[in-house]
Order: C-alpha cells, then structure tokens, then sequence
C-alpha cells in the first residue's frame, strides 16, 4: 500500500522557494510546477516550465528554486511496499522533468489526497492509496498515448480517414490489404499503426462498424435478420448472427426485442 507522507495543493510562495536535498528526500518527491523553476537532478540543471512535473527516487540529489514570483506548486510525498515494482511496471519517468498532456490531472489529485487527509475517516489509507495509483497510472497513460500518437503522426490524417469510411460504409467489404495499399504502407505495418492509434485491430473495427449498423437497423426497420446480415456486408447469415453476439452479447431478434 501506497502511503502519503505529506502534501501541498497549490502553495504560493510569494517571497520565491529554494529546496536542496544532497542526499535526496528518503522518499517519492513529486513537484507539479505551476511556475517556472530551475531543477537540480544529480548536479544537473534544467529549467522546468509551468505545467511540468518530476517524480525524484528516493536517493537522487536534487534541488530546485523558483524563476518567478510568485511561485506555486502542487507536491507530495510518498512510500510504502510495492511502490517501487509499481512505478517500474508503467514505465513511469523519475528524476526527469515532463510536461504535464493534460495539466489538469495532478492538481485534481492531489487535491483529493490533500481533502483525504483532512477527513481521515476508516477508509484513509485506502483512500490514498488507490488516488496515488490512479494519479501514477494515469501521467503514465498520458505519455504512452502522446508516444503513440507522435510515431504514427504522419500517417493519422490517411488512417483516421480510413476509420471514417469503415463506418461510414458498412456494406463494403474491404480488405486489409487494400486499406494498407491506399496509405501506402505494408499491410503488417499498417495493422501496427492502426492498432496503435485507435486501441484495437483494423478488423475488429471493421466488425464493430458492421454491428452497430445492424443495430440501427434492427431498431429503426422491420427487415428480416438476413436482409439486416446482407446489409451489413454479410453474405452468411449464421456468420452474421454469431459475430453480432459475440459482439453485442445477444442475438439479432433478441436485441430487436430488447428495444
């Protein structure tokens, strides 16, 4: 379990703030800037701009002072058992300044942690140990989603106008191959990027645009499940019904009925 030392929801420090640690906090450091600050890591400095954030280990030397005044930060501190292994199966960044995706996330956190350790209350320790997982998780997600989004950058306009057609037509069949020939990329590595940008498989997404299809129509016409099938792209009704439960977890007529 994940415990919180102590922590700070947008401290001003109007006369400015410098923090020096030779041998490090003993502890997790982590420094939201609102403000502009120079950062010490190991006897090395870098500027850190407002909306930035750096998670120190335990054992790093660091320092840090403000390069504006006022200056204002959200901060904490924290240990425990796990913590570690945790941090190391995200691939979380430490003793490394990174701008903050969405500058929203910490101050909303720790927010939370700094009203949790006001209430207190018997569900405390729980309380904080699941919002600083949920905080670490999500700066986490934030940095793979913007990797992703920065290798496959040149190719998004072409593959998120693909994915339009996809849905937008339902009724044509199109194959992998074709798809990738059009964005003029191997088949294998047009599967990667797909995958990559959108979370699921290109084929996947071709099926979920058949059924949701077929849902319209199952709830707007009275057309039969094989006109419904055949509407979709399906020259197979048994392969149409099975795909649609195993995609809206009923059958055709069941969800027609349901409606």
């Amino acid at each position: 379990m994940i415990r919180l030392i102590n922590c700070g929801c947008r401290f001003t420090h109007r006369e400015g703030i410098t923090i020096e640690r030779q041998n490090g906090a003993g502890n997790y450091a982590f420094v939201f800037f609102r403000s502009r600050a120079e950062v010490m890591i190991n006897g090395r400095s870098e500027q850190a701009e407002s909306n930035s954030y750096i998670l120190f280990s335990p054992d790093m030397p660091h320092a840090y002072r403000d390069l504006e005044r006022p200056f204002v930060n959200d901060w904490f501190h924290c240990e425990g058992e796990g913590l570690g292994e945790l941090l190391k199966q995200l691939d979380f960044p430490m003793n490394r300044i990174v701008a903050a995706a969405d500058p929203f996330i910490v101050p909303r956190h720790v927010l939370e942690l700094q009203n949790a350790e006001r209430e207190q209350g018997p569900h405390h320790d729980r309380i904080v140990d699941l919002e600083l997982q949920s905080l670490f998780t999500k700066l986490s997600n934030a940095l793979a989603r913007e990797a992703v989004s920065t290798r496959a950058e040149r190719y998004a306009e072409v593959l998120y106008r693909l994915r339009g057609e996809l849905y937008g037509s339902p009724d044509v069949r199109l194959r992998v191959e074709e798809l990738a020939a059009r964005a003029s990329l191997s088949k294998s590595y047009f599967q990667h990027l797909y995958k990559e940008l959108f979370g699921c498989s290109v084929v996947t997404d071709m099926i979920r645009g058949r059924i949701e299809y077929a849902k319209y129509l199952l709830s707007s016409t009275g057309l039969s499940v094989g006109e419904v099938g055949g509407l979709c792209g399906y020259e197979n009704e048994t392969h149409f019904m099975r795909q649609f439960k195993q995609f809206a977890g009923m059958t055709p007529l069941g969800y027609r009925k349901g409606k």
